[in-house]
């Protein structure tokens, strides 16, 4: 503000802790002043706030101010300030979870019940801000809640195996072989049992078992197995017709690669003896096995590349994508350039599941590169690594889309996978790479490069993973059935809302059940906004409980818990009233459409059973210079009041405060460049806001108006830095925003004000 007089706030320390009925204790004469800023004057002629309220009219409306309850408990000035304007406080951030609950779940309410016994001594309510919140919440608790139960194994050396290798891909598969000779053909009719583990380089699903006679006899086909990086068990059944099959052959030509073979056996029906001895190859030697060119396409592995149930050899690490079948959103995958939009399939579209995550391209680039779906690691991958990238992918149309790993500091290359093809049915992808380029010391981030593809991409089930050199084996790792999330989340919100509601003793009576429920689109297009999730959130940073309690059950057990022990510490159930609160319920740029898809979950919700008193807006709004922006945001809030009303539902205004903007949406003037005729402006729009409220709302509907912000901004503060916020500046000198609300509260203008100079 273009201003530095300081209109004294008087000896608001007087009586701090003695109570709050004595309101003449609180003078406001402004002192010798220069001529300049008289027009500051009109100020002093204002009595406190709540003096301005129609009790005989509102008897139940109560005037809140948010402040920090340390400020409060710890008297001075806010202390004598809240108690001589206001009714009711909310606590800033003292009451939510994260304030009170620590990794190890334990909760710390202490404060909360100070404050509760300031309040009492003073004769102040207090609003409960909040039970349930995606923000603000102890991620490190509430996942390690739901974390798998990883078993882990006993690293160990998983010995010797067969190798069967194939430098360059063939047309025919057997252009590849390797057989186990037998000593003795096997009984033609008999049926025979041949079992084994194995792995292979990379995904194969072509090998084939022959049976084979070594007097030309015919060849018999009893069938073939597919392989992955990961060991596996494979299990053939064999019944010769002819009376000379005496070799067991692997054919493997038509691809580059390796197969890992290991604890094979061959046994007859009814018996328990192998026919291929050494089949753990613990002798160091592959005895019995060969090929047209012997050694051309079998080896002994190197000592400790077998299977071992203990561990031994490489292994794949968990994958280091950890959103992967998309079924509850698409977690942290990002992206940018051209038009590309990125999310959560609709229900059916994905592999062999509901969901997958779908990318649309609608126009093809110049360069690949020019449009990007990213993953950022919490961690870079090892440099030199190897990592194995596997999905499921389909595509609208054919083509074929880039896949790398980079360094994000600088996009420092640190790897590119082979190109992947898209075609319109599902395929499974698999390559590795070795993690290598001018941004192996820290690759950071996997890259889709989707440029050069016009069209829709579904991707599902997608897995990188590390080949851990030094192996490891026995672990298992057990996630969670969603039903068993909901049970341990189910508890884990009743327990916190216990351990409130026994703190407070019954003295809150007023509570704010959830807060910020609703987003800002409709991904499902049934034409109400959805809830907030991980899906169109930050799983990151927030913990959205809906995702796991279910959208139409969230509430409900938050509304339930809450009246089972407000009543069992000491409430009177009749007293009880519980809201849900959400900002931008005042949108005039979607037609208030938050708003009505709120209502419309309030009654999905009450319709399971929830109580819900009332709705409060937060409405932290800013007063737009441009007339027509400004025009469309009045309406807009009476619109809201309106809908507001219909529900007959009590209405609160939650969090009150104002800023200053050239045009919507533009960047808050700082306070230091307010003039004094735009600090009228805001004045005018209190006036408003409050001057409607009182108009649309029935008497019986308003519990009642909180302002969020007793001064501006401080520069540095997270919450509107710098801006002109609050009805009194920082050195608690009240502004030309306070005679505003106070006229706003009376219904009429109580001071003129005079005219800016």
């Amino acid at each position: 503000m273009k201003y530095t007089n300081k209109i004294l706030l008087g000896a608001l320390a007087v009586g701090a802790l003695s109570g709050c009925t004595d309101d003449s204790m609180l003078p406001y004469d402004v002192g010798a002043k220069p001529e300049s800023l008289s027009q500051y004057e009109y100020l002093n002629n204002y009595d406190v706030l709540k003096s301005y309220v129609d009790r005989t009219e509102n008897p139940n409306f109560k005037l809140g101010i948010a402040l920090a309850a340390t400020d409060y408990i710890n008297g001075d000035q806010v202390y004598s300030l809240a108690c001589s304007n206001f009714d009711e406080m909310t606590a800033g951030n003292e009451m939510k979870y994260a304030s009170i609950v620590s990794d190890d779940g334990t909760m710390n309410f202490s404060t909360v019940t100070s404050f509760i016994d300031a309040a009492r001594q003073a004769g102040m309510t207090i609003y409960g801000h909040t039970l349930a919140w995606h923000s603000q919440q102890n991620l490190n608790y509430l996942n390690s809640l739901i974390a798998p139960t990883v078993i882990p194994g006993t690293a160990g050396n998983g010995g010797y195996c067969l190798i069967l290798k194939n430098a360059t891909a063939g047309t025919n598969i057997w252009e590849a072989q390797t057989w186990y000779q037998l000593s003795t053909p096997l009984q033609s009719g008999t049926t025979y049992t041949l079992s084994f583990m194995a792995r292979a380089s990379e995904a194969y699903n072509d090998a084939q078992i022959y049976m084979q006679c070594s007097d030309g006899g015919n060849q018999e086909y009893p069938g073939g197995f597919s392989v992955g990086p990961e060991w596996q068990q494979c299990t053939l059944s064999l019944t010769p017709a002819g009376a000379t099959v005496d070799k067991i052959a692997f054919n493997f030509g038509t691809a580059a690669i390796e197969i890992y073979i290991d604890d094979i056996s061959l046994t007859a029906s009814g018996s328990t003896e192998s026919l291929i001895p050494n089949g753990d190859f613990e002798s160091g030697s592959i005895t019995g096995w060969t090929g047209w060119t012997p050694g051309n396409f079998e080896t002994i592995s190197e000592d400790g590349e077998g299977y071992s149930t203990s561990g031994g050899g490489p292994t794949y690490d968990e994958s280091v994508i950890t959103s992967s079948d998309f079924e509850s959103g698409i977690g942290s995958w990002g992206g940018w350039g051209g038009s590309a939009t990125r999310g959560q399939s609709a229900q059916g579209n994905g592999y062999e599941s509901d969901y997958s995550f779908e990318i649309d391209n609608p126009t093809a680039s110049t360069n690949e590169w020019d449009i990007q779906v990213a993953w950022d690691f919490t961690s870079p991958l090892v440099e030199g690594g190897t990592y194995r990238l596997n999905m499921m992918i389909k595509g609208s149309v054919e083509g074929s889309i880039g896949a790398a790993l980079q360094r994000k500091s600088d996009y420092a290359g640190a790897g590119d996978f082979p190109a992947i093809s898209i075609s319109t049915e599902w395929e499974e992808y698999t390559a590795e790479i070795t993690v290598g380029g001018d941004g192996a010391d820290c690759a950071d981030r996997f890259l889709f490069n989707i440029g050069n593809y016009a069209g829709t991409i579904n991707i599902d089930n997608i897995t990188l993973c590390y080949l851990n050199p030094e192996g490891g084996g026995g672990g298992q790792t057990i996630e969670m059935t969603p039903e068993e999330k909901k049970d341990t989340l189910t508890w884990a919100m009743d327990n916190w809302i216990k351990g409130m509601m026994e703190a407070c003793g019954g003295y809150v009576t007023t509570w704010e059940a959830a807060n910020e429920t609703v987003s800002g689109a409709d991904a499902d297009g049934d034409g109400w906004y959805d809830l907030q999730s991980a899906t169109n959130g930050d799983p990151e940073t927030n913990f959205y409980w809906q995702d796991y309690l279910g959208n139409e059950d969230y509430v409900p057990i938050v509304t339930k818990a809450a009246e089972k022990y407000f009543a069992e510490y000491g409430g009177n159930p009749a007293d009880l009233k519980l809201f849900i609160n959400d900002y931008n319920l005042e949108s005039w740029w979607d037609g208030n459409q938050k708003l009505k898809s709120l209502i419309h979950w309030i009654e999905v919700w009450e319709a399971n059973g929830a109580k819900i008193d009332g709705i409060g807006t937060q409405m932290h709004v800013s007063y737009i210079l441009n007339e027509a922006d400004q025009k469309a945001q009045e309406d807009a809030i009476v619109n809201m009041f309106q809908l507001m009303a219909a529900t007959g539902k009590l209405v609160k205004i939650s969090e009150l405060d104002m800023g200053i903007v050239e045009r919507a949406f533009g960047e808050g003037i700082k306070t230091e460049n307010v003039t004094f005729d735009q600090q009228l402006k805001m004045a005018e729009f209190y006036q408003f806001i409050i001057d409607k409220y009182f108009e649309i709302i029935p008497a019986a509907q308003r519990y009642g108006i909180t302002q969020w912000c007793i001064t501006d901004s401080p520069a540095e503060s997270g919450w509107r830095g710098g801006e002109p916020v609050g009805l009194w500046d920082l050195n608690y000198n009240r502004k030309p925003t306070y005679a505003g609300f106070a006229n706003g509260l009376a219904g009429e203008v109580i001071v003129p004000a005079p005219a800016a100079e």
